[in-house]
Parts: C-alpha cells; sequence; structure tokens
C-alpha cells in the first residue's frame, strides 16, 4: 500500500484544495496552484471566433492564443528574481509552456523566459 493510513491518503489527495462554505449549505472546493522557482501560471486569453468580416471560425482552424493574463507567479531563483506579476497582460510563444487545467478553467504553466513581453 502507498499509504500508511487513511489520514495520510485524505491530505494526499485535499492538500491542494481549499473548501469555501456558501450560505452554510453548499460547499464548493477550489483547487490552487502556486508555481514553483520562475515559473508564472498564465490564463490565455479565448481564441477568435469570427474574422474581421463576421465569418465564424471552426474548432480546426482556429489559432492558439499568445496573449493571456498571470493569475499566479512563483518566488523566483537565486540567480533570476521574479519580474513578472499577478495580473501582468503577457505575451508568449505559440507552442510556450504545458497546459493545465483546473476546475473546468484551462491554464499553461511556463518559465518566466518563456514570456516575451509585458503588454500595457
Amino acid at each position: 500500500m502507498l499509504f500508511g493510513s487513511l489520514a495520510q491518503f485524505w491530505y494526499f489527495c485535499h492538500r491542494n484544495v481549499e473548501t469555501i462554505r456558501i450560505n452554510k449549505l453548499k460547499i464548493l472546493r477550489i483547487m490552487t496552484v502556486k508555481p514553483m522557482a520562475d515559473r508564472v501560471l498564465v490564463l490565455p486569453e479565448a481564441a477568435e471566433e469570427k474574422t474581421s468580416t463576421g465569418l465564424f471560425i471552426p474548432d480546426t482552424a482556429k489559432e492558439k492564443p499568445v496573449k493571456g493574463e498571470v493569475v499566479a507567479v512563483g518566488n523566483g531563483t537565486k540567480d533570476e528574481e521574479m519580474v513578472l506579476k499577478v495580473g501582468d497582460k503577457v505575451l508568449y510563444g505559440k507552442y510556450a509552456g504545458t497546459e493545465l487545467e483546473a476546475d473546468g478553467t484551462k491554464y499553461l504553466i511556463m518559465r518566466q523566459s518563456d514570456v516575451l513581453a509585458v503588454v500595457e
């Protein structure tokens, strides 16, 4: 058995989940993701649905977004301090980062060096 007790198993499964009570009846679970070292968590912008002339773009022809918002940052490393902060709008490479899905929302986690620019 991987875990010594049921308590260890429960802790392993729930260590990244916060429980919030709403109206004393409903319990909502939210997964918290904290990037490590020089990594950032980015919420990509939605892909374009229509062209400028009003034609709908099918899912197979949509481009991957290259713009997003930083929603969490790591502490940085001793060699490289963290320059990005939560709320920054950034541009990144088309294939940069690793896709991550939490609570039905898709995120990208990437190194700070994969970010090309901060858009103001």
